[in-house]
């Protein structure tokens, strides 16, 4: 063997010692990441499918479910401050709709103790009324409840001023008043966007049930919806007296004319 071939195997065999007692003294280590700690959770009392407007909460509606305790609000039912709130809602009717997997609030609920639907639901110190109602009367059957209507009343009177003539008068004699139910539907029927009846319910202050009485035994009464935009605009006028007047001169039996004056 070549002088030079010696050396290069000895170069390399003593490169591959020295490569060995390094590795053999490394002290090599892994990092492993450390998991975060688990975030504290409380047990939410959730409905366990849809409640519709009115029904009467059974055991079988709900459930518990664990939610991250820095999400769960003050208002929600949380089973380390009440763990009998299953049994506690057991019986109590809803005022308004649950879909599945939303919180149970007391707000939403209301015990009817006896009491009817429309009894239950109704808020302290207000009054459910009834009233007629047809599709012309009605804006067509597109009033749905938990809509907001005024309610005008129209009158015909003699006109002393002209023979044979009827002199017909419209005004606004509550505003902003929340519809209960028609007929007998206190909700929307299958995702419905128009009911036709022949019955509206209302809800109204104790002294806002004399003036419909009274308007009852005047004239005709329609509706008008509001729109959802108006629900919380500050009337003006007080809810016990008329908004606005329109009169309407009919003619009969003579030439066709009209005139409309607001007061």
């Amino acid at each position: 063997m070549k002088t030079a071939q010696i050396v290069v195997l000895g170069i390399a065999i003593a490169a591959g010692g020295v490569a060995a007692y390094l590795a053999s003294g490394s002290d090599s280590k892994t990092v492993v990441a450390e998991a975060p700690p688990p975030l504290p959770t409380v047990d939410v009392l959730v409905a366990k499918s849809d409640i519709g407007l009115g029904q009467a909460v059974s055991v079988d509606d709900m459930q518990w479910q664990t939610w991250p305790a820095a999400t769960a609000s003050a208002i929600f039912m949380r089973r380390d401050t009440n763990a009998d709130a299953i049994k506690d809602v057991t019986g109590s009717i809803a005022r308004a709709p649950f879909i599945q997997g939303e919180p149970i609030r007391e707000q939403k609920l209301v015990k009817a103790d006896g009491s009817g639907f429309m009894a239950a639901i109704l808020p302290t110190g207000m009054r459910a009324v009834s009233t007629e109602i047809s599709p012309e009367t009605g804006a067509g059957g597109f009033i749905l409840p938990n809509d907001r209507v005024d309610v005008l009343l129209s009158k015909r009177d003699k006109n002393p001023d002209r023979g044979g003539s009827d002199i017909v008068n419209s005004e606004v004699i509550l505003t902003n008043i929340r519809v209960l139910a028609i007929d007998q539907a206190p909700k929307e029927k299958d995702g419905t966007n128009a009911l036709i009846g022949k019955t509206v319910t209302l809800e109204l202050k104790p002294e806002q049930t004399e003036t419909l009485a009274r308007a009852r035994q005047s004239g005709v009464l329609s509706l008008a919806l509001r729109s959802i935009a108006d629900v919380n605009l500050v009337e003006n006028t007080d809810d016990r007296g008329p908004r606005r007047s329109d009169s309407v001169n009919v003619v009969r039996y003579g030439v066709p004319s009209a005139t409309t004056t607001q007061k």
